[in-house]
């Protein structure tokens, strides 16, 4: 098992980046793609054509976000933490992912750097 931790900045203010992250109608319009959402700690998510699935744990409104990825019966669970700050050019968003698979490690990476953080940043400066 891996870990992996970023900053990445993005132009645009924690609350238009939350709810980027969090209203399925906003992420539709950064990823192209429809998805299903909540901010009910508990409910399940899932993006990218279930590409990405998992269940909600946590939310704080504008500032964090916490989710258990699934990768199978894996134990322990896989958890992605998103904490937005404010920054002169917008946002640093903190990303931490724990307890990544070895062999799913590299593509997760590129997913975080390129389809995920890489599209948000791209839709938020191409406005």
């Amino acid at each position: 098992m891996k870990d992996y931790k970023k900053h990445f900045v993005i132009s645009a203010p924690p609350e238009d980046v939350y709810k980027a992250l969090t209203y399925p109608a906003t992420i539709r319009l950064w990823t192209g793609e429809s998805a299903e959402m909540s901010t009910e700690p508990g409910s399940e998510f899932s993006m990218w054509d279930g590409s990405i699935a998992g269940r909600n744990l946590e939310f704080e409104e504008g500032r964090k976000i916490v989710q258990e990825w699934y990768f199978g019966d894996q134990e322990p669970a896989s958890v992605v933490t998103i904490i937005l700050h404010p920054h002169k050019k917008g946002t640093s968003a903190e990303l931490r992912h724990t307890n990544i698979p070895d062999e799913d490690y590299e593509d997760i990476v590129e997913g975080w750097n390129e389809s995920y953080f890489g599209a948000l940043i791209d839709f938020y400066e191409g406005e």
